[in-house]
């Protein structure tokens, strides 16, 4: 069994098959910017609240179970969670631990956010 957290690098953010979701919210993807060609979607609102049905509608709209999905956020820590509840719904998900200021703090250049 795989683990559910990996430590993402810019080898296998490229050269992977893996569908990176990016689960910040808009400010802060702005802010940052986001890893070349992931996907935004966001799980926690503003708030706090989250959509949890709507989440899985879109990740099933990227491909689903059958498709490897990498979460991402500022540290993993949002992404832990997401990823375990995802992981018991049958999908096929990594966290990807550290989150886009462990990538930053390596030279990983992020893309700006367009929206």
């Amino acid at each position: 069994m795989s683990s559910l957290n990996v430590y993402p690098d810019q080898a296998m953010l490229e050269n992977s098959e893996m569908v990176v979701v990016d689960i910040r919210t808009e400010p802060e993807w702005r802010q940052t910017g986001i890893v070349p060609g992931s996907k935004t979607i966001t799980f926690f609102k503003m708030d706090g609240s989250y959509d949890a049905e709507g989440f899985l509608k879109a990740m099933d709209e990227l491909g689903g179970k059958e498709k490897e999905i990498g979460l991402i956020c500022r540290t993993g820590s949002r992404t832990s969670q997401v990823a375990m509840f995802m992981k018991q719904q049958g999908y096929n998900v990594k966290n990807l631990a550290g989150g886009v200021m462990k990538l930053m703090s390596e030279g990983y250049e992020l893309s700006p956010y367009k929206g």
